[in-house]
């Protein structure tokens, strides 16, 4: 009638994790049982994350040692209970070890001066019964103030409270216990009752139960007498279900009478038994034919005058789902004075803190750690954690490593003060060329103009115009079409720029040597070398780019990688080798241009742009080569900030130094952009 042991080691673990006690103390009988109870305990304290802060075996027969052997048994106790972080302690035995330690740890108290009783919270199982206890002794009582107790289950009984109120030792039949119990309890003696004592007064049988103190009697019903009630019951209907059996063995036992059935003879009947008993609660037993029932938890509250109740706290079903198995409701427990009705902690260690994690201590149980912070980008959310564990990847930790917040997604936006700088600069920019465009055309007729060659001026001024306006498809937020075309459209554009330069360049070489007598190199003047020249080479980057678009294109990305708290918005270059391949060429034909150019810089200054062109290349080169380790040196919009800008000044290299000479002659010196002037400089 008593429920399975090993449901009360998982109710005992339960209970310290629902206070998350995992520092405590055990104290068991020294006997097998209280071996037992320890060894299966402790395996499931170390699956749970609970440690035992100390390990004591109590003798049975404490009360009767000598003096000296109890004062090295509360040496004992004093230095295993100096331990003061394990404040919970649990104690498996018998009423009889619960009197031993009421008298040992005061002992303890006494001898080092020191309250070791202090403030400990006391465990109990169903084998100690608090009734006997305090009525053997009350002097040391009050040390188990708030203990929480393990019960049978038990229930209110309809009709019991009032037959224990209206009892009588008169009307009682059967044995003169309840007549012993009678005298005893009230002191006083039954009249005509042969085994009556030596007591004051005269018992007139109106004495009332209830008027008792509860340590002598208790009116509830009690765990004991509640299995009882069921025992009785259960055979009751084991009775009624075999005589009403139609089977032969039924048919039998109707002929015997209820004197000669047998006990083994209700075994198989008794564990198909099932029943709703008065406190309606269903009895039945398990195929182990074990009662299928739970505990009860309840606290033990100790007044003044060592009178004290059992309040229930809540119960504990081995049958309910896991995370509904025990219940307790912390506002009826009545803790020792010493926590000011505060939850205790019996913990080894402080626990850590959400943004740090624990760090286990050399020589020392699992319980006992340290607490380290957590490493940069990583967080603990909650307390006591083993280990810390890394945001999602568009999130990021809080400071304190405790949380993780949304990363902001960022790209070079026309509405910042970054984007509105480039933006001004590209425009700004590409007004000048028109200007310039505008200018030349004006002045196409001019010996300045026609000496540069004016269409190769053309196309080289449209391909700068386009230069500065394709740096606006790297500002805003990428998107596939964008993503598509910065990459081809840049690469495409300054390959014809800087064809135009080195078809210029070529030019003027070849210029200045068809002036010399006997050159064949005239027939080479005019458009068809420049043409080719400028195709070839702008074909050539074209088909890199097609086979890049068509293998590997760019596409827009999100790189939650490079900051701590942001998303960058990006285009993804697809293919980093076609990349640089596209930015290896044009710097191919830069190196050529610029060779080029330096050569011929010394040749005559009535055909010789050669020295702009050098100091352009120079420059654009000078751009581009540092262009790549800055771009791969910066993260963010400022990669597109750094490409942007590497563009504008590039181009605007390219710009000043070809035609701003030439522009200051046309405008400010239109006396110098003359025949006889460009004969004249000529022959000086």
């Amino acid at each position: 009638m008593v429920p399975n042991e090993s449901h009360l080691y998982k109710g005992v673990v339960q209970l310290l994790l629902h206070f998350r006690w995992t520092w405590v103390g055990l104290l068991a009988v020294d006997d097998d049982t209280g071996e037992h109870f320890l060894d299966n305990l402790e395996k499931m304290f170390h699956k749970n994350g609970i440690c035992s802060a100390f390990r004591r075996m109590l003798p049975k027969q404490g009360l009767f040692l000598p003096l000296d052997e109890l004062g090295e048994m509360a040496s004992i106790v004093y230095q295993t209970f100096m331990d003061r972080q394990a404040r919970a302690c649990i104690i498996y035995g018998e009423s009889m070890t619960l009197l031993w330690l009421s008298t040992l740890v005061p002992l303890a108290d006494h001898q080092y001066e020191a309250k070791i009783s202090l403030g400990k919270i006391w465990i109990t199982t169903v084998q100690i019964d608090f009734t006997v206890t305090s009525f053997i002794t009350r002097t040391f009582f009050k040390i188990f103030q708030g203990t929480i107790s393990f019960s049978i289950h038990s229930n209110k009984l309809l009709g019991f409270q009032a037959y224990l109120q209206n009892i009588k030792p008169f009307e009682t039949e059967g044995s003169g216990f309840l007549k012993k119990f009678w005298e005893q309890a009230f002191g006083c003696s039954l009249p005509n009752f042969q085994e009556s004592d030596d007591v004051d007064g005269i018992c007139n049988g109106n004495e009332k139960l209830r008027d008792l103190p509860s340590p002598i009697f208790d009116m509830c019903m009690t765990g004991q007498s509640y299995s009882v009630y069921n025992a009785v019951y259960s055979i009751a209907h084991a009775l009624h279900a075999m005589l009403s059996s139609r089977s032969p063995f039924g048919e039998i036992m109707r002929r015997q009478s209820l004197q000669e059935i047998q006990p083994w003879q209700l075994h198989s009947v008794l564990q198909c038994i099932g029943f709703n008993n008065a406190a309606g609660e269903t009895v039945s037993f398990n195929e182990n034919r074990e009662l299928v029932a739970g505990f009860d938890i309840v606290n033990l509250v100790i007044f003044p005058n060592n009178s004290f109740i059992r309040t229930k706290l809540g119960e504990l079903n081995p049958h309910g789902f896991e995370e509904q198995k025990i219940t307790i409701h912390e506002s009826k427990i009545f803790w020792p004075e010493f926590y000011n009705q505060m939850i205790p902690l019996s913990v080894c260690t402080n626990s850590c803190n959400p943004g740090y994690h624990k760090k286990k201590k050399d020589g020392k149980k699992f319980c006992c750690y340290g607490c380290d912070q957590c490493p940069e980008g990583m967080i603990s959310k909650w307390k006591d954690m083993d280990s810390c564990f890394h945001c999602p990847e568009d999130h990021y930790a809080s400071r304190t490593r405790d949380r993780c917040f949304p990363k902001v997604i960022t790209f070079l936006s026309y509405k910042e003060p970054l984007g509105i700088i480039l933006f001004s600069a590209a425009f700004c920019f590409s007004l000048t060329t028109v200007l310039v465009l505008g200018i030349f055309i004006a002045y196409q007729n001019t010996p300045i103009v026609k000496a540069n060659n004016r269409d190769l001026t053309y196309i080289l001024l449209l391909s700068l115009l386009l230069c500065f306006l394709s740096s606006l498809l790297f500002l805003g937020e990428p998107n596939k079409v964008t993503c598509f075309l910065q990459q081809a459209a840049f690469g495409i554009i300054f390959s014809v720029a800087i064809s135009c330069v080195l078809a210029k360049t070529i030019m003027v070489v070849v210029a200045f040597m068809a002036t010399k007598p006997g050159s064949n190199v005239r027939r080479w003047l005019g458009r068809k070398i420049s043409s080719f020249t400028v195709v070839v080479s702008s074909l050539i980057q074209a088909g890199i780019c097609v086979v890049w678009m068509a293998t590997s294109p760019p596409y827009p990305d999100l790189d939650m990688q490079s900051l701590a708290k942001e998303i960058i918005a990006k285009c993804n270059e697809g293919s980093i080798v076609m990349f640089y391949f596209v930015l290896g060429y044009m710097g191919f034909l830069s190196l050529i241009s610029f060779t080029v150019a330096f050569l011929a810089r010394k040749l005559p200054d009535t055909f010789n742009e050669a020295k702009f062109i050098t100091f352009s290349m120079l420059m654009f080169c000078s751009v581009w080569l540092s262009f790549v380790p800055t771009y791969l040196s910066t993260k963010g919009k400022y990669m597109v900030a750094v490409e942007i800008f590497s563009i504008l000044v590039s181009t605007a290299g390219l710009l000043g130094c070809i035609f701003f000479p030439k522009c200051y002659i046309i405008i400010l010196h239109p006396e110098l952009n003359t025949k006889v002037q460009l004969i004249k400089r000529r022959k000086i």
